[in-house]
């Protein structure tokens, strides 16, 4: 619970340095370039031993820092802030960091993320459809991610937050297991 707050925190401050620096624009930048540091840093297990060490100088992590957000094109805030949260010993927090952004991200900008889950691969037609009904549903725009789980047997199960709309073959035999089970 801790970390969750950490991570709300920082991902807050980058969020309004990056809106103060260029607006959306730079947001939606920041996040980019978080993220693109943030799979290096989960990719390269030396990587991560090196920053992580408290037997590694400072200055050392910080040069790495450096040359690692020159490679990404990471800006001043992205750069600033990785500074800060290797200084403070908070860089094993960069994924929750990354999601918590994201999230305050897509809040200030009015977007909603769903996952949708579906038996088959869902083709282009069927995703703008899917899309333009979630939109309606919530009233905002909507970013979906796509899987595939054959287990669902036919259908789709879309998940928005914490809520789950299961329109899937599974879910609807699931869901009359349960009421002949009940005897209802």
């Amino acid at each position: 619970m801790a970390e969750l707050a950490l991570a709300n925190q920082y991902a807050k401050a980058l969020l309004e340095v990056a809106q103060a620096e260029g607006g959306a624009a730079a947001a939606e930048a920041a996040l980019d370039q978080i993220s693109q540091f943030a799979a290096l840093f989960r990719e390269s297990r030396d990587l991560r031993m090196a920053l992580l060490s408290p037997a590694v100088d400072h200055g050392h992590k910080m040069r790495v820092i450096a040359r690692l957000c020159e490679a990404i094109g990471a800006g001043r805030p992205v750069r600033n802030f990785l500074n800060v949260v290797t200084k403070k010993r908070r860089l094993a927090l960069l994924e929750q960091i990354r999601d918590r952004y994201q999230a305050l991200l897509d809040e200030a900008e009015g977007i909603v993320r769903a996952e949708v889950r579906s038996a088959l691969p869902v083709t282009e037609e069927q995703k703008k459809a899917i899309e333009e009904a979630l939109a309606r549903a919530t009233g905002g725009q909507v970013r979906c991610g796509y899987a595939v789980d054959a287990g669902l047997v036919g259908g789709v199960a879309v998940r928005i937050g914490s809520s789950v709309f299961d329109g899937s073959v599974r879910g609807h035999l699931d869901a009359l297991r349960r009421r002949l089970v009940s005897g209802s």
